[in-house]
């Protein structure tokens, strides 16, 4: 390539690529090489060989030559009774939550809308409103990462946010917010609330149940993180007329086969994934009880299946450094400052791996 020529590109991209989008950074997932993995809250356990076998057998008669069921009827059935849909909602299904978030931003993004959520929190919030255009509003969660209240009406009586992201348990924080907080917020919110329950499976509580009470209410969950991250299969729950609105942005076909037949394969056997996720509940009580006891190190409270936790000042780097040179990969939050200044975030792993991360952890403190 001529320089002359990287100089075109150059004033090309700054000519037709938004500055919104200029400004942006891709999202970032860290090679994790031969590490122990723990930092992308996932389920550490596999199917035991028989019911591999037998999924791989379900495989065989995938109509490959053919496109999936559009709406994917038969994997909604199973998603509805799997996860307790109420009867008179609607189900949206997307690749990953994460096309669901994209698909509500879409559906309402307009020039000066807003897009509320407190935070920390989970961080494609922020980035899909700035795709599309909108404006993000951010309201700090106190300093034990519970709702300011007071601060959400606020920001919502100013904003008129066309969406509120409520991620209940939080991501990253691990704590459920004060459920009465949550329902004032939906009752005071112009536009819709979304109540992204993607750690819902380790977690006490959850308003699927409230779906019908309020009309701007919608129920985000995802399969990823009780044990089917490689799926990429989110639901989103809620009111027909707003699901039916929504559904105008989606691509065509965008379950595939093989996610449909997989998907229905597993939550057939859910309670296999059930066993597994009690598992990582019980592991977590463990792990948690475990950090509370080393020295210089706060730990939060946790309903998902992660625990985030506050490493003496400037040391969460250094830590995350060292434990890295030792083959575990965590999440290092620090850089994003604020509230996650000198924190870190741990996934529960199978029990092995929750003994090396602390051993390692307990070196390197």
């Amino acid at each position: 390539m001529t320089r002359d020529s990287k100089h075109d590109i150059e004033n090309d991209i700054r000519h037709w690529v938004r500055p919104e989008i200029r400004a942006l950074s891709a999202y970032h997932v860290p090679d994790p090489g031969d590490c122990i993995k723990l930092d992308a809250m996932e389920n550490p356990y596999r199917w035991p060989d028989d019911l591999v076998n037998a999924w791989l057998e379900r495989l065989r008669a995938a109509p490959l030559n053919r496109y999936p069921d559009p709406s994917a009827r038969r994997l909604q059935s199973r998603l509805r009774e799997a996860m307790h849909v109420p009867q008179d909602m609607a189900v949206l299904l997307g690749n990953g939550s994460d096309e669901l978030i994209q698909m509500i931003v879409q559906t309402v993004a307009a020039p000066g809308r807003v897009i509320l959520a407190p935070e920390p929190t989970f961080v494609m919030y922020r980035i899909i409103a700035q795709v599309f255009g909108l404006n993000f509003a951010g309201v700090p969660l106190t300093d034990d990462f519970a709702l300011n209240v007071d601060a959400m009406l606020e920001a919502i009586d100013v904003h008129q946010p066309a969406v509120v992201f409520l991620s209940y348990p939080n991501n990253p924080t691990g704590n459920l917010f004060d459920a009465a907080a949550v329902r004032r917020i939906i009752a005071e919110a112009p536009g819709l609330v979304v109540v992204d329950e993607a750690y819902a499976a380790f977690a006490a509580d959850s308003f699927m149940g409230a779906l019908g009470e309020y009309p701007n209410l919608l129920v985000l969950r995802t399969v990823s993180k009780m044990g089917l991250a490689g799926l990429r299969l989110g639901m989103l729950a809620g009111p027909a007329a707003w699901l039916n609105e929504i559904d105008k942005t989606r691509l065509p076909y965008n379950i595939n086969v093989l996610t449909q037949l997989s998907a229905e394969f597993a939550l057939e056997h859910r309670d296999v994934l059930a066993a597994q996720t009690a598992q990582i509940r019980v592991d977590r009580t463990l792990l948690l009880a475990a950090l509370q006891s080393l020295p210089g190190v706060t730990v939060y409270p946790s309903e998902a299946n992660f625990i985030l936790f506050r490493t003496p000042s400037g040391q969460a780097t250094p830590i995350f450094t060292a434990l890295r040179e030792r083959r575990i990969l965590i999440k290092n939050l620090s850089h994003a400052g604020g509230a996650l200044a000198d924190c870190l975030r741990v996934t529960v792993g199978a029990p092995a791996e929750n003994a090396a991360f602390l051993e390692a952890l307990r070196a390197v403190l």
